[in-house]
């Protein structure tokens, strides 16, 4: 299972009762979190998930919304006892940015590993069990959604098993472990399991314009993230401008990306009532729903026939 938390849906400025962007997700308590504006790291006590597992923060873009919840961020979780290597990804110049916020706090016990994306970057990228798409977004500077999927294996097949000639003993580290050596021959899982099945996939966007690459990366999601900047369709043109979304575009975006359901988030600070331009989005995406601070699901993989 994947567990989701937006820990914020702010755009621009945190306000009273509404903290900036961000996205926490939980893999068998391990932890990676989107993007990391001021004030991250309150909402992120609030939530009560910990410090100490984040194992990567992916960062959309560098402004200053984004990131600039960085440095004190770090330093609680080194305060928390983390030791080993946490692991950043982002746009081009990462390190350069990251190096620099972290003057102020210079002496984190943990190393920081970078991973900046290019045109070679791989994609997906592997860290633990978080399986990491990137796609670029259209905002005025570089800026990147994210994809999390989390695979699920094939069912063990008996068939064939019995077909290796394995003793019984052997097949559920086989298919836990993924690979041993029986009498000289190496076994891997691989030769054990049937097909892979259904998983489960998640995607978040902020500071973007709909663009069709997007609804191509966030095909079958079941839930996708995305900035609302603004709520009501006359504000098209400084949504264009300001290179972000009116409500009924990420409607637009998820239902051409056939995602299960849409949270809004990355609310424009003038905009103090998103829920009376909730219909706008729903009129398009039925299962559209306004992100709120902290609002958490925890995503199971597909029921099977």
């Amino acid at each position: 299972m994947l567990d989701i938390c937006l820990l914020g849906t702010g755009g621009m400025m945190p306000m009273p009762g509404r903290y900036l962007t961000s996205m926490l997700a939980r893999i068998n308590g391990r932890l990676l979190l989107i993007d990391c504006g001021e004030g991250t790291q309150v909402t992120m006590k609030m939530q009560g998930w910990g410090f100490k597992a984040i194992d990567v923060i992916c960062i959309t873009h560098f402004h200053a919304d984004h990131i600039s919840g960085l440095p004190g961020l770090l330093l609680t979780i080194g305060n928390a006892g983390r030791t080993e290597p946490l692991t950043m990804v982002g746009p081009q110049g990462l390190a350069y940015i990251v190096e620099g916020l972290c003057r102020i706090c210079p002496e984190l016990p943990f190393p920081l590993t970078f991973i900046e994306i290019e045109k070679d970057t791989p994609n997906p990228i592997h860290v633990g069990d978080f399986h990491i798409s990137h796609c670029l977004a259209d905002h005025m500077i570089r800026c990147y959604a994210y994809r999390i999927d989390l695979q699920r294996r094939g069912k063990f097949d008996v068939e064939k098993a019995q077909a290796l000639g394995l003793p019984k003993t052997l097949w559920g580290t086989l298919q836990k472990e993924g690979a041993l050596c029986f009498e000289g021959k190496k076994y891997t899982s691989d030769m054990v399991l049937g097909g892979a099945r259904a998983g489960i996939g998640i995607a978040y966007c902020t500071d973007s314009r709909p663009a069709d690459r997007l609804s191509k990366f966030i095909r079958g999601v079941q839930l996708f993230i995305c900035e609302g900047m603004y709520g009501e369709d006359e504000k098209k043109e400084k949504a264009k401008e300001n290179k972000h979304m009116l409500f009924s575009e990420a409607a637009q975006l998820a239902k051409k990306g056939k995602a299960e359901a849409l949270w809004l988030t990355h609310f424009s600070p003038s905009l103090n009532e998103p829920h009376l331009f909730l219909e706008v989005a729903r009129k398009i995406f039925p299962n559209t729903v306004l992100g709120e601070e902290r609002k958490s699901i925890t995503l199971l993989f597909p029921k099977e026939d």
